[in-house]
């Protein structure tokens, strides 16, 4: 994977110092190397090199929500297709819902998760404007949502346990969507995640969006990333309905907890994966190394429980949510 070159509007110091260390560079390469063999400029580079990770990691170390979810939108954050070939091996892609078609916003298929068959399931954004369009930027379908049931159906069927990794900002909206019954199925596709009777694990990687995100999220255990979002409505629309102005979007986000941190107060996640500093997209393998290190820890005693022992823990997680002391 390249080597992001997409900078935030608050990281603009940081690229501003990565651009002198470039120029630098350039500069020490067309310079005739000094008598010890170091270039002329190697101690200024090595002085800006410091410095880029000094701010990095201050700049990183206080995002707010709305900052979270910039980050959580980074294009060159890893996706979906990334975590299966750092992770999945003997990958097999299954298509179709058997019904309408192939919905490419929603990818799954079988593999094994270090030596552990399994099923997995996840969102794929695209990153090029073509393949954008091809995976509808993430936004599953109906017949998305119908094949990710089918899934989980032959999961079931093979007591394999689920991988889901969700970056959505939520199903998608058009009018085809509601033609071909979005709403029924996202909620089949709810249900399902909570009757199956083989470990789930979810991992928001990205943006966590409404009903579309919670479609495969409804596990037995969510993880998510430092730099993600889980919302029930990202901060633009929600600003628009609430404020008329999408401009709140920065207060909205703020207001409605969705932060890692908040979320894990509340119940709603059960631990949060660290990402190296300055955020997922600064170091993609070593972020899906350290999801690949969190899944493996908590599947290993799920493993362990009987199928109405999962139904009954999930069950019990999602009924705890919003629950108040008496």
């Amino acid at each position: 994977m390249a080597n992001p070159r997409h900078y935030l509007d608050f990281e603009r110091p940081i690229a501003d110092l990565e651009a002198k260390i470039e120029e630098l560079s350039k500069l020490s390469a067309a310079t005739e190397p000094q008598a010890d063999g170091a270039g002329a400029f190697d101690s200024e580079i090595a002085a800006l090199r410091k410095r880029v990770e000094a701010v990095r990691a201050e700049t990183y170390a206080g995002l707010d929500a709305w900052r979270k979810v910039q980050v959580a939108r980074h294009p060159e954050r890893p996706h979906f297709v990334d975590y299966v070939d750092g992770l999945i091996t003997d990958w097999v892609e299954l298509k179709g819902d058997r019904a309408f078609g192939d919905d490419q916003a929603l990818i799954g298929g079988l593999g094994r998760f270090r030596g552990q068959p399994v099923m997995v399931i996840g969102n794929e954004k695209g990153r090029d404007t073509a393949s954008r369009i091809k995976h509808n930027f993430g936004m599953g379908r109906p017949e998305g949502y119908r094949k990710a049931v089918r899934l989980m159906d032959l999961a079931d069927r093979f007591d394999l346990p689920v991988l889901s990794f969700v970056d959505t900002a939520g199903a998608f909206p058009g009018k085809e969507g509601e033609e071909r019954g979005q709403g029924e199925a996202i909620a089949r596709s709810t249900e399902r995640c909570l009757t199956l009777g083989t470990p789930m694990i979810a991992t928001i990687t990205g943006e966590g969006g409404s009903g579309g995100a919670l479609a495969i999220a409804a596990a037995n255990t969510v993880l998510i990333l430092e730099h993600s979002t889980y919302s029930v409505i990202s901060p633009e629309p929600g600003s628009a309905i609430l404020f008329r102005d999408r401009a709140q979007a920065p207060h909205m986000a703020n207001a409605m907890k969705i932060s890692p941190e908040d979320l894990l107060r509340f119940g709603i996640v059960d631990r949060i994966v660290p990402e190296p500093a300055g955020g997922a997209h600064s170091d993609p393998q070593a972020t899906i190394r350290a999801v690949g290190d969190a899944i493996e820890r908590d599947l290993k005693p799920l493993l362990k429980l009987s199928p109405d022992q999962l139904r009954r823990q999930r069950a019990d997680r999602f009924y705890a949510i919003g629950s108040v002391g008496q």
